[in-house]
């Protein structure tokens, strides 16, 4: 059973960083591309991060280029997104994505909700102003 577990969201100030980890098992995690996802209230999940099955390719929304920071263990079977100046458009819940297709082989790394096959329960991040 594969299972997906975020955790590191909580109430932050404008301006501040965060730290969220996702914790993946029941799967060959080295196989999958990851990704980071969130959902503010009243919208569309959009993609924040995604990073290829080795870490060595990594793609950003125009939103958080610059700003947050997508990396894995394979060892640990772990993904993280380090979020910097964080801005109250930020406010989510943030979600944690696995791919199994095998595209980030080849450096694909899919950017629509549609494309992941596995996802964990959400973590809320309230960013104040």
């Amino acid at each position: 059973q594969v299972q997906l577990v975020e955790s590191g969201g909580g109430l932050v100030q404008a301006g501040g960083s965060l730290r969220l980890s996702c914790e993946a098992s029941g799967l060959t995690f080295s196989r999958y591309g990851m990704a980071w996802f969130r959902q503010a209230p009243g919208k569309e999940r959009e993609f924040v991060a995604g990073i290829s099955w080795s870490g060595s390719r990594a793609y950003y929304a125009d939103s958080v280029k610059g700003r947050f920071t997508i990396s894995r263990d394979n060892r640990k079977n772990t993904v993280t997104l380090q979020m910097n100046s964080l801005e109250p458009e930020d406010t989510a819940v943030y979600y944690c994505a696995g791919d199994s297709s095998g595209r980030s082989y080849y450096g694909e790394i899919p950017a629509t909700p549609a494309e992941y096959d596995y996802w964990g329960q959400g973590t809320q991040v309230p960013v104040s102003s």
